[in-house]
């Protein structure tokens, strides 16, 4: 399993609810993204947030990176800081 973590800072609450919005229209990822899970995380009094997009294979990854990374800056929550690409080495749940 990758992992996509894309961090964003100068996040409102106002963006996140229309970026919500969004997700919850398409019914997950942007479409053309080929993303298994898609994770929001919102830290509203930092304003930043932090996107999990989780896929199956390396090319998977590659195809959901090109389309989110030709989106329109406006079509995010914010100004994105860092994009990481990783491999999810450990999921513990109790």
């Amino acid at each position: 399993m990758l992992v996509r973590v894309v961090r964003f800072t100068d996040v409102s609450a106002e963006q996140m609810q229309r970026m919500l919005g969004l997700v919850r229209d398409d019914g997950g990822a942007p479409p053309g993204v080929p993303a298994g899970r898609l994770t929001v995380l919102f830290d509203e009094g930092q304003g930043t947030a932090v996107v999990l997009q989780e896929f199956a294979s390396a090319a998977d990854m590659e195809e959901g990176a090109r389309v989110l990374s030709a989106m329109d800056p406006a079509e995010t929550p914010g100004t994105r800081t860092s994009v990481d690409a990783c491999e999810l080495l450990l999921d513990v749940k109790r």
